[in-house]
């Protein structure tokens, strides 16, 4: 059993599973497109989250480079790998924190299809 963290910022969420999934692909691969293509999504998709995570959060937490001959590119800033720890680090300290509990109704539940 997964226990899944979001971080709701009015109507948007600010960040969660995917998004951190995304920020750690973009950081590895230096690209928003090789990142979406990495997980299986749109191009469009990957840039509508990145989009709102920048509009979420008082810094950018993805700065981009237009492309052209230079080639163009994405890196996730210093304070997006400081959200993404956090994040990360929020994560691990509720799966601990609710440990018993998940344990218990993973139990309950009927087999997975």
């Amino acid at each position: 059993m997964i226990l899944k963290v979001r971080l709701a910022h009015g109507p948007h969420t600010a960040m969660g599973p995917g998004k951190a999934e995304l920020l750690l692909s973009i950081q590895q691969l230096g690209s928003i497109s090789a990142a979406a293509k990495q997980l299986g999504m749109s191009y469009r998709r990957a840039w509508e989250l990145v989009n709102t995570m920048n509009l979420c959060f008082k810094q950018p937490v993805v700065k981009t480079s237009p492309g052209g001959s230079h080639g163009g590119g994405a890196q996730v800033t210093e304070f997006g790998l400081k959200v993404l720890t956090l994040y990360q680090t929020m994560l691990h300290k509720a799966e601990s924190a609710a440990q018993h509990e998940l344990a218990e109704l993973a139990e309950s539940l009927t087999p997975a299809p």
